[in-house]
Protein backbone atom coordinates (compact mmCIF):
# COMPACT_ATOMS: atom_id res chain seq x y z
CA UNK A 1 0.00 0.00 0.00
CA UNK A 2 1.36 3.42 -0.98
CA UNK A 3 1.65 6.44 1.29
CA UNK A 4 -0.92 8.25 -0.87
CA UNK A 5 -3.44 5.46 -0.23
CA UNK A 6 -2.74 5.60 3.51
CA UNK A 7 -3.25 9.39 3.54
CA UNK A 8 -6.49 9.15 1.56
CA UNK A 9 -7.86 6.39 3.79
CA UNK A 10 -6.95 8.24 6.98
CA UNK A 11 -8.44 11.45 5.61
CA UNK A 12 -11.77 9.72 5.01
CA UNK A 13 -11.76 8.44 8.59
CA UNK A 14 -11.01 11.87 10.06
CA UNK A 15 -13.68 13.53 7.94
CA UNK A 16 -16.26 10.93 8.94
CA UNK A 17 -15.54 10.61 12.66
CA UNK A 18 -13.48 13.65 13.63
CA UNK A 19 -9.77 13.75 14.41
CA UNK A 20 -9.59 13.36 18.17
CA UNK A 21 -11.63 10.14 18.32
CA UNK A 22 -9.58 8.28 15.69
CA UNK A 23 -6.42 6.49 16.86
CA UNK A 24 -3.54 5.10 14.84
CA UNK A 25 -4.94 1.63 15.67
CA UNK A 26 -8.20 2.67 14.01
CA UNK A 27 -6.34 3.88 10.91
CA UNK A 28 -4.33 0.66 10.61
CA UNK A 29 -7.43 -1.49 11.14
CA UNK A 30 -9.49 0.44 8.60
CA UNK A 31 -6.68 0.26 6.03
CA UNK A 32 -6.19 -3.45 6.65
CA UNK A 33 -2.52 -3.03 7.51
CA UNK A 34 -0.42 -3.48 10.64
CA UNK A 35 0.63 -0.54 12.79
CA UNK A 36 4.21 -1.39 11.86
CA UNK A 37 3.37 -0.88 8.18
CA UNK A 38 1.51 2.33 9.00
CA UNK A 39 4.56 3.70 10.83
CA UNK A 40 6.70 2.98 7.78
CA UNK A 41 4.70 5.71 6.02
CA UNK A 42 4.29 8.26 8.84
CA UNK A 43 6.07 8.98 12.13
CA UNK A 44 2.97 9.45 14.29
CA UNK A 45 -0.56 10.83 14.25
CA UNK A 46 0.62 14.45 14.07
CA UNK A 47 2.82 13.64 11.08
CA UNK A 48 -0.10 11.84 9.45
CA UNK A 49 -2.41 14.83 9.90
CA UNK A 50 0.24 17.28 8.65
CA UNK A 51 0.70 15.24 5.48
CA UNK A 52 -3.08 15.06 4.97
CA UNK A 53 -3.38 18.84 5.35
CA UNK A 54 -0.52 19.43 2.89
CA UNK A 55 -2.27 17.19 0.35
CA UNK A 56 -5.66 18.77 1.06
CA UNK A 57 -4.31 22.28 0.43
CA UNK A 58 -2.62 21.12 -2.78
CA UNK A 59 -5.89 19.56 -3.99
CA UNK A 60 -7.92 22.64 -3.05
CA UNK A 61 -5.57 24.93 -4.97
CA UNK A 62 -5.87 22.69 -8.03
CA UNK A 63 -9.68 22.61 -7.91
CA UNK A 64 -10.10 26.30 -7.15
CA UNK A 65 -7.62 27.36 -9.85
CA UNK A 66 -9.87 25.73 -12.45
CA UNK A 67 -13.02 27.63 -11.43
CA UNK A 68 -12.33 31.00 -13.12
CA UNK A 69 -12.18 29.29 -16.51
CA UNK A 70 -15.47 27.48 -15.86
CA UNK A 71 -17.50 30.44 -14.55
CA UNK A 72 -19.33 32.84 -16.84
CA UNK A 73 -18.66 35.80 -14.56
CA UNK A 74 -17.43 36.87 -11.12
CA UNK A 75 -20.73 36.07 -9.37
CA UNK A 76 -20.86 32.53 -10.70
CA UNK A 77 -17.22 32.03 -9.66
CA UNK A 78 -18.09 32.86 -6.01
CA UNK A 79 -21.11 30.58 -6.17
CA UNK A 80 -18.97 27.77 -7.57
CA UNK A 81 -16.48 28.26 -4.72
CA UNK A 82 -19.39 28.07 -2.27
CA UNK A 83 -20.74 24.93 -3.93
CA UNK A 84 -17.29 23.30 -3.71
CA UNK A 85 -16.90 24.19 -0.02
CA UNK A 86 -20.41 23.01 0.87
CA UNK A 87 -19.73 19.64 -0.79
CA UNK A 88 -16.66 19.26 1.43
CA UNK A 89 -18.60 20.29 4.54
CA UNK A 90 -21.35 17.77 3.84
CA UNK A 91 -18.80 14.96 3.88
CA UNK A 92 -17.19 16.18 7.08
CA UNK A 93 -18.13 15.55 10.69
CA UNK A 94 -18.76 18.97 12.33
CA UNK A 95 -16.09 18.37 14.98
CA UNK A 96 -13.27 17.77 12.45
CA UNK A 97 -12.35 21.44 11.98
CA UNK A 98 -12.69 22.14 15.69
CA UNK A 99 -10.44 19.19 16.55
CA UNK A 100 -7.84 20.47 14.12
CA UNK A 101 -8.00 23.97 15.57
CA UNK A 102 -7.82 22.80 19.19
CA UNK A 103 -5.39 19.86 19.14
CA UNK A 104 -3.23 20.34 16.03
CA UNK A 105 -2.43 24.03 15.99
CA UNK A 106 0.43 23.81 13.47
CA UNK A 107 -1.90 22.13 11.00
CA UNK A 108 -4.57 24.73 11.66
CA UNK A 109 -1.98 27.46 11.03
CA UNK A 110 -1.30 25.90 7.62
CA UNK A 111 -5.01 26.16 6.82
CA UNK A 112 -5.08 29.78 7.97
CA UNK A 113 -2.04 30.60 5.85
CA UNK A 114 -3.82 29.09 2.83
CA UNK A 115 -6.85 31.28 3.53
CA UNK A 116 -4.87 34.46 4.17
CA UNK A 117 -2.65 34.09 1.10
CA UNK A 118 -4.17 31.95 -1.66
CA UNK A 119 -7.87 32.56 -0.98
CA UNK A 120 -7.28 36.26 -0.31
CA UNK A 121 -5.67 36.69 -3.75
CA UNK A 122 -8.45 34.70 -5.39
CA UNK A 123 -11.26 36.72 -3.77
CA UNK A 124 -9.48 40.02 -4.40
CA UNK A 125 -9.13 39.10 -8.08
CA UNK A 126 -12.80 38.12 -8.14
CA UNK A 127 -13.85 41.48 -6.74
CA UNK A 128 -11.74 43.37 -9.29
CA UNK A 129 -13.24 41.22 -12.05
CA UNK A 130 -16.80 41.80 -10.81
CA UNK A 131 -16.29 45.57 -10.74
CA UNK A 132 -15.01 45.51 -14.34
CA UNK A 133 -18.00 43.41 -15.39
CA UNK A 134 -20.37 45.91 -13.76
CA UNK A 135 -21.74 43.16 -11.51
CA UNK A 136 -20.23 44.56 -8.31
CA UNK A 137 -20.47 48.10 -6.97
CA UNK A 138 -17.77 50.30 -8.49
CA UNK A 139 -16.67 51.93 -5.22
CA UNK A 140 -15.48 48.75 -3.49
CA UNK A 141 -12.03 48.48 -1.92
CA UNK A 142 -10.98 45.03 -3.17
CA UNK A 143 -8.27 44.63 -0.51
CA UNK A 144 -10.60 45.37 2.42
CA UNK A 145 -13.51 43.31 1.09
CA UNK A 146 -11.25 40.31 0.39
CA UNK A 147 -9.82 40.47 3.92
CA UNK A 148 -13.33 40.73 5.39
CA UNK A 149 -14.31 37.66 3.36
CA UNK A 150 -11.37 35.68 4.74
CA UNK A 151 -11.97 36.91 8.29
CA UNK A 152 -15.63 35.92 8.20
CA UNK A 153 -14.78 32.52 6.72
CA UNK A 154 -12.48 31.81 9.66
CA UNK A 155 -15.14 33.12 12.06
CA UNK A 156 -17.44 30.27 11.01
CA UNK A 157 -15.09 27.88 12.84
CA UNK A 158 -15.40 29.78 16.13
CA UNK A 159 -17.01 27.24 18.46
CA UNK A 160 -18.15 29.96 20.90
CA UNK A 161 -20.15 31.71 18.20
CA UNK A 162 -21.29 28.59 16.36
CA UNK A 163 -21.22 25.59 18.74
CA UNK A 164 -20.97 22.14 17.18
CA UNK A 165 -24.40 20.55 16.91
CA UNK A 166 -26.31 23.82 17.07
CA UNK A 167 -25.61 25.01 13.54
CA UNK A 168 -25.64 23.22 10.21
CA UNK A 169 -22.20 23.83 8.67
CA UNK A 170 -23.25 24.09 5.03
CA UNK A 171 -26.19 26.36 5.92
CA UNK A 172 -23.77 28.61 7.78
CA UNK A 173 -21.52 28.88 4.74
CA UNK A 174 -24.44 29.37 2.35
CA UNK A 175 -25.80 32.21 4.51
CA UNK A 176 -22.32 33.74 4.60
CA UNK A 177 -22.04 33.66 0.80
CA UNK A 178 -25.46 35.29 0.47
CA UNK A 179 -24.37 37.95 2.97
CA UNK A 180 -21.11 38.54 1.06
CA UNK A 181 -22.64 38.79 -2.40
CA UNK A 182 -25.69 40.82 -1.42
CA UNK A 183 -23.35 43.40 0.09
CA UNK A 184 -21.22 43.91 -3.03
CA UNK A 185 -23.43 43.31 -6.09
CA UNK A 186 -24.64 46.22 -8.21
CA UNK A 187 -28.18 46.52 -9.51
CA UNK A 188 -27.09 44.58 -12.60
CA UNK A 189 -25.36 42.05 -10.36
CA UNK A 190 -28.47 41.58 -8.23
CA UNK A 191 -30.45 40.51 -11.29
CA UNK A 192 -27.65 38.19 -12.36
CA UNK A 193 -27.39 36.66 -8.87
CA UNK A 194 -31.12 35.90 -8.90
CA UNK A 195 -30.75 33.97 -12.17
CA UNK A 196 -28.05 31.79 -10.56
CA UNK A 197 -29.77 31.19 -7.23
CA UNK A 198 -31.98 28.21 -8.24
CA UNK A 199 -28.86 26.29 -9.32
CA UNK A 200 -26.45 27.29 -6.57
CA UNK A 201 -28.23 28.43 -3.39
Amino acid sequence: MSREEVLEGAKELFLRYGIKSITMDDVAREMGISKKTLYQHVKNKTDLIERIIHQHIHDEKKCLSELPGQAHDAIEQVLMIAQYVVQILRGMRPTTMFDLKKYYRECWNMMEEFQHEYMYEMIRGNIEQGVKEGLYKDDLDADIIAKLYIGKTMLLTDEKLFPVGEYDRDKLFTEFIQYHLRGIVSEKGTKQLETYQPDYL
